[in-house]
Order: C-alpha cells, then structure tokens, then sequence
C-alpha cells in the first residue's frame, strides 16, 4: 500500500508521455555504461563478501559468492521484505559448509560497511558548494538527516562489537532470559547466537577491517558513477557528489518495507532527493524509472538463472532456512 502511495505521489501531474519521450531521446550509450556499472557493483559485493567470511570459513569460491549474491538480489526484486538477504546466505549454504547462522551474521557485517560507507559520502557531498548543509528536505535540514544516520550507525556499530568482544556475557543475559522460557529454546538459541558471533569475526582484525572498508568505497563509488552516466543520458546537469548524496537518500527510504524492487519508494526518494539539486519532477521521475528499469533487469535475470540451477522454490527458503541454522 505505501509503495502504490508513493508511486501514484511520484507520477502526479507527470505526463507519462512527456517521460516517454525523454526517455526515447536518452544517450543510449551513457545509460549502457550506467547499467554495466549498476551490475558490476554486485560482483564487488561478493568479493567483499569473500574476506568477511574468510576468518571463519577460509577462501570461499568467488563463484559461490557471486551466485549466492545474484540470487539474493533477484529474489529481493521479486520478493518484499528484503527477503533476499534469507535466499543469499541459503544460497551460500547449498553451496559452500559455511552455517546459516554465519553467513546470516556476515550479511549483517555487509551492510554495516555499507551504511558506514554511505553515510561518509553523504557527508562529502554536505560539503560541496553545489549543497549546503543548510538546505531543507521535507521540511528538515539535511544536517539533521547526517546527525540520525550517523547515530544510527554508531548504535549498530556499537552492538555488533559488543557481540564481538563481550560474547560470553551476553550470552548469559541470554541463556537467563530464555531459561524462563524452555530449556529447548535456551539450547537452540545458544548454538545460533555462537554461530552468530563467528560470523563478525572480520571486526576484530584491523587488516581485514580496513580491506573490507576499500571493497565497500569501491563498491559504492562505482554505484555512483552508474548514478551519475545516467544522470547525464537523461539530461541532468548535477555535480558528481550527487550521487553520494542521492544513493544514501535513496538507502534510508529502501530499508522500509516496501513493494518487491522497491518500486514506488525508490521513484519518491529519487524524486524528493534531487529537488535538493534543483531538478525538476518531471525530469527526476525520468531518470528514476529509467535507470531503475534498466538496473533491475539484469542482476533479476542473471539471479533467476542461478536460482534455478539449484533447483529450489520460493516457498522452500524458510524451511530449508531454519534447517540449516
């Protein structure tokens, strides 16, 4: 329902034709760049993905973690709920001895690096002339939308290392929480909170921090140049940091639940993040649904080719879940 809001919000008074049209006359060759770059960050991501698992699990197959990263995006378009961060860390587990509950652990690890380095590059673009910090969102000063992602981040940041170097205590708050509850619970959850901690095992190695950190500033760089070729096939005239400013925008509006690709929150976030640059409706809903359409298509298929070869179901990812856990 919010989605179908967002979206009937973002087309209002946009003539459909007019969006059409811009997107007929875009620089194709710029949009193919932009496609290629929104594609290429998902291999980035396994190779990241590689050294965060490598202190429980050894060097993993990139390949493995290349499948096993398509399909989670695939399912996350086709899927609401983000449950494609489920199918990944399943797919890993078909084909790697990497536990469910560790490759759930080093996901949480993934996007911890990416709201870290989201949030930095949000901040670079603060600092660019082209935007001041003094400039309002939806009524609110950007500064105060740095101040909550930054807060946030320190909490999360904050838990996971609690987890990392105080395992044993907070396994016993746990252990005294769940004995009130069932013996069974209390043993289950013991073994799937242990798992759960060797799978941040990447936070207490400064080496692997920082490799970790370069492959997420990679990752996120190239995401932004895809941001900003097709900025510049729709005819957007909008300074490179823009895109920092606009990818992290768009992060915070995604992590709701929201339809399947998340269509219609993507569209308004885009919308609503551009007019900051001066970029009018009818031009940022252009290059919103051009550039989510043609991002989207890719990573969906070549997803839905891995996922068949496994030879699993939709409906087959929660039970084959908790079993591997």
């Amino acid at each position: 329902m919010l989605s179908a809001a967002l979206i009937y919000w973002t087309l209002h008074g946009v003539s459909p034709g007019e969006v059409a049209d811009r997107l007929a006359h875009a620089d194709p060759f710029l949009f193919a760049a932009a496609t290629f770059c929104a594609t290429a960050i998902f291999g980035l991501r396994a190779r990241r993905w590689q050294t965060i698992l490598e202190p429980v699990a050894g060097k993993l197959p990139l390949g493995a973690l290349w499948r096993a990263t398509a399909i989670g995006m695939m399912v996350n378009n086709v899927v609401p709920a983000r449950a494609g961060e489920i199918a990944r860390a399943y797919a890993l587990t078909r084909e790697s001895p990497v536990p469910f509950a560790t490759s759930l652990a080093s996901l949480a690890v993934d996007r911890l690096f990416d709201a870290v380095v989201l949030l930095l590059l949000a901040l670079s673009a603060l600092l660019d002339p082209a935007l001041s910090a003094s400039d309002t969102l939806a009524g609110r000063p950007l500064s105060s939308f740095a101040t909550g992602a930054g807060t946030l981040v320190f909490v999360l940041l904050a838990g996971l290392y609690a987890l990392v170097f105080f395992p044993t205590q907070l396994l016993r708050l746990f252990e005294l929480f769940a004995r009130r509850v069932s013996p069974a619970v209390e043993d289950r959850g013991r073994r799937v909170l242990q798992t759960f901690v060797e799978g941040l095992s990447v936070l207490r190695q400064p080496g692997r921090f920082l490799a970790v950190l370069a492959w997420t500033l990679a990752h996120w760089l190239l995401n932004a140049a895809g941001f900003w070729l097709s900025f510049k096939a729709v005819g957007i005239s909008a300074p490179f940091s823009a895109a920092f400013f606009l990818q992290a925008f768009i992060a915070l509006g995604t992590a709701v639940p929201a339809l399947p690709g998340f269509f219609g929150v993507f569209e308004y976030m885009s919308v609503q993040g551009l007019a900051v640059y001066g970029v009018s409706q009818e031009q940022a809903a252009t290059w919103a649904i051009g550039y989510h359409l043609f991002s989207f298509i890719p990573i969906t298929l070549i997803g839905a080719y891995y996922f068949t070869r496994l030879g699993v179901r939709l409906r087959d990812l929660q039970p084959s879940t908790d079993a591997a856990a």
